[in-house]
């Protein structure tokens, strides 16, 4: 929806300033995202492309098993308290999962909960998740709480001291299907090659008449792709911390 809107305003801002042309482009481009994107062909390929081959499970435990959960955000609910958001909640669920799966094998698991308070709401995820993840069972022993993080970024930044620290052999790093791709590619800059388990997974709806829940996807897809673009450039600038070396305490091949 955030797309077709800026191209909405543009286009009329031209139009009033008798750019008419530029302004006929924009809003035709405008109309041509409603339908291909809200109607679903556009919103179903952007999706299918981030989400393909990311399994909900892990093919084989480690001896020291560290099972990344990355945050979602936080919202204030009605009541006061600061909760995990809609989209936090399956990632929470599948890193629980998860454990209890590693635990099965009798190997040594701990649960990393990266995320700091980027809503700006006086509690980290970290924080927030972790009392979740207690109600489902987790022993607070096992959790490693990284409450620092403002972005993905800085996530694989902050996990690389907290991996070495703990020895993983076997990394696991758990996020939504369309969160993957990026998250993957910013924990290889910090030397960490986990394997992708995905909490979700997003189709889009088609239909004959545009809806806003494909249009958010589409948003949602768009942003994951700006930010694997913008990775690349900030490399190619220099603007990114320098690459780290991927190491056997913090490397697993994805499958």
């Amino acid at each position: 929806m955030t797309l077709f809107l800026i191209l909405i305003v543009i286009g009329l801002v031209l139009v009033a300033r008798r750019r008419i042309r530029g302004g006929m482009v924009l809003s035709l481009l405008a109309l041509a995202w409603l339908l291909f994107a809200g109607c679903g062909p556009l919103t179903g390929m952007l999706l299918g492309h981030l989400q393909s081959g990311f399994a909900p499970d892990v093919a084989q435990w480690g001896r020291k098993n560290a099972i990344i959960l990355l945050g979602a955000g936080t919202v204030r609910s009605g009541a006061g308290a600061v909760e995990p958001s809609l989209y936090a909640n399956g990632r929470i669920l599948r890193a629980a999962e998860l454990y209890r799966a590693c635990k099965a094998t009798g190997a040594e698991c701990k649960v990393e909960v990266s995320g700091g308070d980027a809503m700006k709401l006086k509690q980290a995820e970290a924080d927030v998740y972790a009392i979740t993840l207690d109600r489902l069972g987790l022993p607070r022993e096992d959790l490693i709480l990284e409450a620092n993080s403002m972005n993905t970024f800085q996530n694989a930044q902050n996990s690389k001291p907290l991996l070495m620290a703990y020895g993983a052999d076997k990394v696991v790093i758990v996020s939504s299907g369309v969160h993957l791709k990026r998250a993957l590619l910013y924990f290889a800059h910090f030397g960490i090659r986990g394997e992708p388990v995905r909490a979700d997974y997003v189709n889009a709806r088609y239909d004959w008449l545009p809806s806003s829940e494909n249009l958010s996807f589409a948003d949602f897809a768009i942003h994951e792709y700006v930010g694997v673009w913008r990775y690349h450039f900030y490399n190619a600038m220099g603007w990114n911390a320098p690459k780290i070396p991927e190491d056997n305490a913090t490397t697993q091949t994805p499958r």
